[in-house]
């Protein structure tokens, strides 16, 4: 668990529920050993490929991955290197960020504009760079360590709504969301460091649906929160998700994906979440309710050690950032 930074409040617990997540896996009692219920199992293996190094094409503990518009697979590492791949593991092109001697970046996104967004999140900033590596020096957004409006500590992740505002979630010393306009003004900011409603434990995914609906993937209180904040007034819609490794119960989510039904709002849609800490993906109603998962801890074909994130194409195949694997896995939902 050493990319997990433990906040300061709640240190004790989180030291406990890591101890105890790593007595799990070593007596085989992690996902995948558990008793699932009839019929829950979801994804069909369908191909990996990656294996370790620094050397163009390879990768090492990647951290976060995305798709383009083309069905091309952005992704980053801890060398760090932003490396550009097809669905099937052909390397396109790559390029590395600025700066980064004090830490590595966690997130990856794409704007309207078709622009990818990276949380630079030891630099507390948002570079923007385009599809072929260009950076958009003038778009970066923040720099500047504080709590103050449009001050960042670590970030994790950036989306924009409807209206082209940007949305950015950091952890470590606040916990906290931050709303701007498309040209960087700042508008409101929610949530502080804490386990109640409406606080965070590390936010490390965001979604935006197309009702301009928050998702935030609050990892370290293995939960899902969803807010509305189109007025620039946030208010929490639900929230749901508890700790443990039985099917249903999560334990590190750290990314988040929503069908295109969920996108839209319909209550026929589906929320994935890519689980850390249980080394699988879960599948769930929009409210919450559990209704599949595939993933088990291991080294072979469709197991997984310590995911960090998923993403789909165009064919509805999910792509799982397997990351203690250093390889992308792909499946048929």
């Amino acid at each position: 668990m050493s990319e997990v930074v433990l906040p300061r409040i709640g240190r004790r617990k989180l030291l406990r529920d890591l101890a105890f997540g790593a007595g799990m896996l070593a007596s085989g009692s992690l996902a995948g050993c558990v008793s699932r219920p009839a019929g829950s199992q979801q994804g069909q293996f369908d191909k990996l490929w990656g294996r370790r190094g620094s050397t163009v094409g390879h990768l090492n503990k990647p951290r976060a991955i995305t798709i383009d518009k083309d069905d091309l697979l952005y992704i980053v590492d801890v060398t760090p290197r932003i490396q550009v791949f097809t669905g099937d593991g052909e390397f396109v092109r790559g390029w590395q960020p600025p700066e980064f001697a004090w830490g590595k970046p966690s997130g990856l996104a794409f704007d309207r504009e078709g622009n990818l967004l990276v949380a630079d999140t030891h630099y507390h900033r948002i570079l923007v760079y385009t599809p072929e590596g260009q950076l958009l020096e003038k778009q970066t957004l923040g720099g500047t360590c504080g709590p103050g409006p449009g001050e960042f500590f670590f970030v994790t992740d950036s989306a924009q709504d409807s209206q082209g505002n940007y949305y950015v979630t950091e952890y470590g010393e606040f916990d906290r969301i931050q709303k701007f306009t498309p040209d960087h003004q700042f508008l409101c900011q929610w949530g502080s460091h804490g386990n109640e409603l409406g606080q965070f434990l590390r936010p490390q995914k965001i979604v935006i649906d197309q009702q301009d609906q928050v998702w935030v993937t609050d990892a370290c209180n293995h939960r899902v929160q969803v807010f509305e904040a189109r007025n620039n007034e946030p208010r929490l819609i639900t929230s749901w998700g508890e700790q443990g490794h039985a099917p249903g119960q999560l334990n590190y989510p750290y990314d988040i994906l929503l069908d295109e039904a969920a996108l839209a709002g319909s209550p026929a849609g589906f929320v994935y979440l890519c689980e850390f800490g249980n080394h699988r993906v879960q599948k769930f109603t929009l409210d919450g309710q559990f209704a599949g998962l595939f993933g088990t801890n291991g080294r072979r074909e469709a197991e997984l050690d310590q995911p960090w994130g998923i993403t789909r194409d165009s064919r509805g195949r999910m792509y799982v950032l397997d990351s203690y694997n250093h390889r992308v896995q792909r499946f048929w939902l």
